[in-house]
């Protein structure tokens, strides 16, 4: 094949031996292919199969066109070691390797910011269902009396946690245990409604989670507010 195509064949052939599972036969501007679309390439790629250098591996369709793709046989790649350095082969190889790692490290990304969706949709799920789940209060005076019995807990608790110089304001999920040893009866959905109150009222601050929602521990405690998810509890002074 000592003629006028036997570049194009050479260059297919590279191409081909670093992508075993096959490349399109011909490609255009937006996907490459082992060979172009002039003439002399196809008449180049044409050759290449009938002389057993390149077998077809697969058909795909893309739109209306059915686009062939063609993989390099060991007579093939006999041909291309004795027509070119075994050097040049390799490097080929390293191109396409490089290209793939780029390509693997991309999906690794994408895969990573989707896994971060989904554990923050996740933990907003958590917070909704604990609130759907949460069951109505038995009785308006009881609810009341309870209500008053864990505003002045919270409210206690957060004013020592104050006074005792502790830094930093009091997570939800510890203050709810706190609050729950006193007064067992304590249901987190109580504890929500009494944080509710209390915040209108201006007795106490309410801090939003400002990490990714995916970390936050105990997402079920948290309380949404607004378009926030609180966290955090201090004591108005």
């Amino acid at each position: 094949m000592a003629d006028k195509s036997t570049p194009l064949v050479l260059e297919a052939l590279g191409r081909a031996a670093a992508d075993p599972e096959g490349l399109p036969l011909h490609g255009g501007k937006s996907a490459p292919g082992l060979f172009a679309g002039s003439p002399a390439a196809k008449q180049a790629a044409q050759r290449c199969k009938d002389e057993g250098l390149l077998r077809s591996v697969r058909t795909e369709t893309r739109g209306k066109t059915a686009v062939e793709f063609c993989a390099i046989t060991q007579k093939g790649l006999t041909f291309l070691l004795s027509q070119v350095s075994p050097k040049q082969v390799l490097e080929d190889f390293i191109r396409t390797l490089d290209a793939r790692r780029g390509q693997i490290d991309q999906l690794r990304d994408v895969a990573s910011r989707i896994r971060e969706s989904l554990d923050g949709l996740h933990a907003t799920a958590t917070i909704v269902l604990s609130k759907i789940a949460t069951p109505a209060p038995v009785g308006l005076e009881s609810s009341r009396n309870g209500s008053e019995s864990f505003s002045n807990l919270i409210t206690a608790h957060l004013a020592r946690w104050h006074e005792s110089g502790q830094s930093g304001d009091r997570p939800l999920p510890e203050l709810f245990r706190q609050v729950k040893q006193a007064s067992p009866q304590l249901t987190i959905g109580d504890f929500h409604d009494v944080l509710r109150k209390l915040h209108e009222h201006e007795r106490i601050y309410l801090h939003p989670w400002t990490g990714p929602l995916h970390e936050l521990p105990e997402p079920a405690i948290a309380l949404m507010i607004g378009h926030e998810i609180a966290y955090y509890a201090s004591i108005r002074q």
